[in-house]
Parts: structure tokens; C-alpha cells; sequence
């Protein structure tokens, strides 16, 4: 699709409602609106107009038009916008007209926000913060989202890349007088690349974004018959994993997303740990080791002397009300609710130190992994004596920084990215 196109789409929720918000984008959008709508208003001033069809004199409905100028706009290029009435056929009479004129298209998913990054509104990093945002349902998510949609990582980003830009060009002047009689020059480079990386480090290793976005990954093990399934549907207060004697049930793995206290979790309920001949439930088996090995907590509700390693292990015994002991962990029944509230305040406790704080800026893996490679390049820097090889790892630092931000070599992730937005965005 080209560019040049002007895209049309409708931007809010699926109809029917009591308003819908249609958007265009793009050369024709003003020529577009002026033929349905007549004059158009000042820029960014709502106005009352009668929608009428071209083509046969019918009237459409009476909708709000907004428009906004060219690089004044969302998307950089000249748009309007249309608040009419929700029905169904209100809205697809207005996007049937719009498209009937010359050079307008529907738009593809995530366009509008597409052609914002593709004129300078908005860079990569804002973008993706975009899609986190609309797909926020906490309220941790949605502040996270925001952070890093309302620009803070491009800012720090920026501040970033003036810095190595900066270091380069004194990198290049001692390369110059490299030639001078003693060969040596101090630019004093060494303390600045050292704090810059030292600021590049502290956001490396911060909370990544992924349990925020996701949800928090817990994962349930154990040997077979241990409570594990009954464990997830008390905490998820729903029957989501099927419950017998039988040892060997659960044979797959199953994700249930739920929200505590307005953070996001996943449980996932995994089969019994056990020797077993049996092709499908050794599958199974399988998975749930898989999934223990990538699990952000890892309930474990066998023997303690069984546990696998893990950094965030959390011991259960789940059927408190059957163990004359009480046996060693968090004591839980998933029949009379003992010990629910200790466990979901346990997983709170270490939730929080897995997600970032408050408004705090946080990484993606894309992301984290670019800037690991900017601050290592910086870390290499440090270490070398020669002005050739300190300039050719600044470079390396900034390339990294300009992939992170969108300036260079993400082609390939975009479509990928922008397939997450609906039709309007």
C-alpha cells in the first residue's frame, strides 16, 4: 500500500454506540471532507455539519468535524475527523462515501500510528508503548504503558544519542592529533563514556516489561495428586483445570490470567512430576519441566527435598486440612480457603520485585537486549587505548541506541508491531 494513499477506518468502538469516531488521513482528507461536508472548520475547532453523499444528494447523518493541519496532526499528514451517530449503517455510509473519493483507501492495521512513526510524531519506542497501552486491562499495566507511550524512554534515549554523538566528535579529534609529535592527546573521554554507561547499566538491569505486560508467570508443580489443580481454581475463584483422584489428570498445560490486587498473573497448572510410561502424560511432564524453567514464581508442592532450583520458589503445602503436621511453606486448602490470603500476599510481596515501580521506566526484551549491547560496547570502550577502536565502539553504542528508538534496522519487527493495532489507530 502506498503512502500517498489518504486511509480511512473507523477509530472507535465497534458499532452499534451512541457516537463513532471516523478518521482520515492523508492528501485527500481535506478535499474528502469538503465534498461530503462542505467548508471545513478552523483547525482543531469542532463544528456541526450535514454529511451529504455526492453522488445521489442523500443526507448521511450530523456529525462534529475536526480537523487537524498537517504536521499538527496525530499522524503528520493532514486529517480529519468525523463524531456522528453509531449505528451500524450510519457508520458504514460514512466510510463508503469517504472511500468513493479519489486516492482513499481503508487503512491497514495500526496505519494511523504507522504513518505517525514513518513522519517524526512519534518514534519506535512510543509506538510500542502505544500498543501495550491499548491493550492495558490493570492498572499497573496501563501506568506502565503510559510511561513509556508518553515519551520518557525516547527522551532518555535522545539525551543518550546527543552524548555518544558528542563523544564521537572528540573521539575524532584525538584520532587527529594522533599525529601530532608524541602521538597522545586527553580529551579526559574515559570519566564521560564511564558515566554514560554507568546510566545505560541501571536500566539494564531494571524490571523488564514483559511480567507487566503479560502477567506475572506462576507456575504450579509438584508430583501428581498434589493439589495443584485445586490450588489454581481457588486462586483464580473459578473451576478453569478439571479436579480428580486420579493421579496423572492434568496432562497439558493450562494458563488461567487473573488479577490480584490489580496485578497481573498467569497461573499455569502443569502436570504431576513422575516417572510415567504413558507417551501422552509423559508429553506432559515435559511441558510442566519447560514451563518451571521459565516461570517468574514457582509454586512447589511436593517435598521440599524435590524442589527444583529456582531464584523465586515458593514451598505449599495444599491440602492443609488433610496434613497432621501442617508440613513445611505456605499452608493452603483449596476446601476451606486456609491460607489463601497468606499465599496471594506472598505472591504480591515478590510480585513487586519483578515489576517496575510505579511510573518507573521499564524495557521490553527487544529493547533490553539493544541497550545490554549499547552499554557493553561503552564497557569494551573503557578498557582500549586506541582513539580508532574507542570511536568504532561509540558507534556501536549509538547504533544500538538509533535501533532501539527505530532510526536504523527495524524494518523486519514493524509489520509485526503495528499488526497488533485495530483498523483506526
Amino acid at each position: 500500500m502506498s503512502s500517498i494513499d489518504t486511509i480511512v477506518a473507523l477509530s472507535s468502538g465497534r458499532p452499534p454506540a451512541a457516537i463513532a469516531i471516523v478518521r482520515t488521513s492523508g492528501p485527500a482528507a481535506f478535499a474528502a471532507a469538503e465534498a461530503i461536508a462542505g467548508s471545513l472548520p478552523e483547525p482543531r475547532q469542532a463544528s456541526l455539519r450535514r454529511l451529504i453523499d455526492p453522488r445521489d444528494g442523500s443526507l448521511i447523518d450530523e456529525a462534529l468535524i475536526l480537523r487537524f493541519d498537517g504536521v499538527f496532526s496525530a499522524t503528520g499528514e493532514n486529517t480529519v475527523e468525523y463524531q456522528c451517530h453509531g449505528g451500524r449503517a450510519t457508520v458504514d455510509a460514512l466510510i463508503k462515501t469517504l472511500l468513493s473519493h479519489t486516492g482513499v483507501r481503508m487503512a491497514e492495521p495500526g496505519e494511523f500510528t504507522r504513518r505517525a512513526m514513518s513522519n517524526g510524531r512519534i518514534d519506535l519506542t512510543e509506538a510500542e508503548g502505544l500498543a501495550d497501552l491499548l491493550a492495558a486491562e490493570t492498572e499497573l499495566q496501563r501506568r506502565s504503558a503510559m510511561a513509556r507511550a508518553g515519551g520518557a524512554l525516547r527522551a532518555r534515549l535522545e539525551d543518550w544519542r546527543d552524548r555518544l554523538l558528542a563523544l564521537s566528535a572528540r573521539t575524532e579529534v584525538a584520532i587527529d592529533y594522533a599525529d601530532e609529535e608524541d602521538g597522545e592527546f586527553d580529551l579526559g573521554l574515559m570519566p564521560d563514556i564511564k558515566r554514560l554507561s554507568a546510566e545505560m547499566a541501571e536500566l539494564v538491569v531494571a524490571p523488564r516489561v514483559e511480567p507487566m505486560r503479560e502477567g506475572v508467570r506462576v507456575v504450579v508443580a509438584g508430583p501428581p495428586n498434589a493439589g495443584k489443580s485445586s490450588l489454581v481454581n481457588a486462586l483464580a475463584q473459578s473451576e478453569r483445570a478439571i479436579v480428580t483422584p486420579i493421579a496423572g489428570t492434568t496432562r497439558d498445560v493450562i494458563e488461567v490470567p487473573i488479577a490480584i490486587g490489580g496485578v497481573p498473573f498467569v497461573l499455569v497448572d502443569t502436570a504431576g512430576l513422575r516417572d510415567s510410561d504413558d507417551t501422552v502424560e509423559a508429553i506432559g511432564i515435559d511441558r510442566a519441566r519447560h514451563e518451571a524453567g521459565r516461570a517468574d514464581l514457582l509454586l512447589w508442592l511436593g517435598s521440599p527435598g524435590e524442589a527444583p532450583t529456582h531464584d523465586e520458589l515458593i514451598l505449599v503445602s495444599a491440602k492443609s486440612d488433610l496434613a497432621a503436621d501442617g508440613g513445611e511453606g505456605v499452608q493452603v486448602s483449596a476446601v476451606t480457603g486456609e491460607g489463601l490470603d497468606a499465599l496471594t500476599d506472598c505472591l504480591m510481596n515478590r510480585a513487586r520485585h519483578l515489576l517496575p515501580k510505579g511510573d518507573e521506566l521499564a524495557l521490553d526484551r527487544r529493547q533490553h537486549d539493544l541497550l545490554a549491547d549499547g552499554q557493553a560496547a561503552l564497557g569494551r570502550a573503557v578498557a582500549l587505548n586506541d582513539a580508532v577502536l574507542i570511536a568504532e565502539e561509540l558507534r556501536n553504542a549509538r547504533l544500538a541506541i538509533d535501533r532501539i528508538s527505530g532510526r536504523a534496522g527495524v524494518e523486519d519487527l514493524l509489520d509485526a508491531l503495528f499488526g497488533r493495532f485495530c483498523l483506526g489507530k
